[in-house]
């Protein structure tokens, strides 16, 4: 099922896809995290209203798998597609990164766009293929295998 959540400081509005989600926890733990914004303890977990805008895309700018995003709430989410550069990295003992707008096409044809972040599996555990659920951690992937 793809849920996805919104959460607004009625400046910014933090998109939540947590079928995207690799619980790597960068967006909540102090050392580099926003944990007064994004706090798994409480209900809801993201409180936009906690921070300034500015400090809130900039975190959710650090998602590795795409599961956050944000748009400005006077634009549309991806209604200007950009033409920037695509990135493409191998995360150590992890996923393929994809930063950047690209177009994904499954193994039956079906095409889904995909934009500023994308994590994608390279253990070949995930039960979320092609994207990453943080499987890589659980059977411990290393790049040399």
């Amino acid at each position: 099922m793809n849920i996805t959540k919104k959460y607004s400081n009625n400046e910014v509005t933090v998109v939540w896809k947590p079928a995207l989600c690799i619980h790597s926890t960068i967006c909540w733990k102090n050392e580099t995290g926003l944990p007064e914004v994004f706090n798994p303890k409480e209900r809801p977990w993201i409180t936009p209203e906690a921070a300034d805008s500015a400090r809130i895309i900039e975190q959710v700018k650090k998602c590795p798998s795409g599961a956050l995003s944000f748009y400005m709430n006077n634009e549309e989410l991806n209604s200007n597609p950009t033409e920037e550069e695509r990135i493409v990295e191998a995360m150590p003992n992890g996923p393929l990164m994809i930063y950047g707008n690209f177009t994904l096409k499954d193994k039956k044809g079906v095409e889904k766009k995909q934009s500023r972040v994308t994590a994608l599996c390279r253990c070949g555990a995930s039960a979320n293929k092609p994207y990453c659920d943080g499987s890589h951690v659980k059977i411990h992937f290393t790049d040399e295998k």
